[in-house]
């Protein structure tokens, strides 16, 4: 890892890099992402490609004329769309873009990082995220209003910036700051952990969290909110249940037993062993490099071809 201080310093220090790269990324939100984009395009010989973390809200932020980091002008100039969302809006994104490659590369786990612990369970029901405003009702309704109607379920929030008038039952526990060294720790100490996920990311679909994820490579078992895609990467209530309302939670908590709740998230690890490792991520990756220079060199031949008939 190395740090530039501006565009200047990125371009003094390395455009030799950049050049003899075989590929090179420019990710959203990076400051200045607009003239460093132009400037990747124009100067690496290889191949160049965008990637997105956060596609629902460039594409919001490309419609209003707003985005920072993109332009409308840059997409057909990438040769590769990598994107953390998945399904229709990779279409979209090339037909209305003019991207000429848009695929998913989503986020993944570590599994040497995240794995089983063999310890008792300390909560019933936990959620990690930092506090958003259109995550609360859901939050509210998954985990805060079963605490409030059964007082012996032992809950937990962790997390920053939920506001200081919010009014925590008894029964949920409240850490403020968890460090990434204790993810696993906490996941482990939990019999369901639940899943939910931001309102841009659920309308659109396909958009896993790497909290997902971690907790699955962890083999705790998940509830989570539903939304277009999920099918795609748990097989549903046999890898990972959903829920939209309380008595569905306050149901799965009272009536699946032990074996059948440590069966459902040993079979969710193993789905994510199998597909969503950073292995696999890195696999992924090289095949759609391939795939770029495939057609790279198949355009280049027939462009070819065409100039020696004519």
């Amino acid at each position: 890892t190395q740090l530039y201080k501006s565009v200047a310093e990125l371009k003094r220090k390395f455009t030799r890099t950049v050049m003899d790269a075989d590929l090179c990324i420019v990710g959203s939100y990076v400051p200045d992402g607009v003239s460093i984009g132009e400037w990747v395009i124009q100067t690496c010989r290889g191949v160049n490609a965008f990637y997105d973390i956060d596609t629902p809200v460039t594409l919001a932020k490309l419609a209003s004329g707003k985005s920072e980091y993109l332009s409308p002008r840059l997409v057909p100039r990438y040769d590769l769309y990598l994107s953390f969302t998945g399904g229709p809006v990779l279409r979209k994104i090339e037909r209305e873009l003019g991207s000429p490659m848009a695929r998913a590369l989503y986020c993944s786990v570590d599994p040497k990082v995240y794995f089983p612990e063999d310890r008792a369970s300390k909560w019933d029901l936990g959620y990690m995220g930092t506090y958003s405003i259109d995550r609360q009702p859901s939050l509210d309704e998954l985990l805060i209003e079963p605490a409030r109607r059964s007082p012996e379920l032992k809950t937990v929030v962790a997390g920053p910036m939920y506001p200081k008038e919010l009014s925590w039952p008894t029964n949920v526990d409240r850490i403020e700051h968890l460090a990434p060294a204790s993810h696993r720790r906490f996941y482990s100490s939990q019999r369901f952990t639940l899943n939910i996920t931001r309102a841009d990311m659920r309308s659109t679909g396909y958009s896993p969290s790497v909290r997902l994820f971690e907790a699955a490579a962890c083999g705790t078992a998940i509830i989570s909110d539903n939304w277009p895609g999920l099918e795609t990467f748990f097989n549903l209530e046999n890898e990972i249940l959903t829920a939209s309302s309380v008595e569905e939670v306050l149901t799965y908590l009272s009536l699946i037993s032990e074996d059948d709740r440590r069966a459902l998230g040993a079979r969710a690890r193993l789905r994510v062993l199998a597909s969503h490792t950073s292995e696999q991520r890195a696999i992924e990756l090289e095949n759609y490099v391939a795939e770029v220079r495939q057609t790279t060199s198949t355009a280049t031949a027939s462009a070819e071809a065409a100039g020696a008939i004519a």
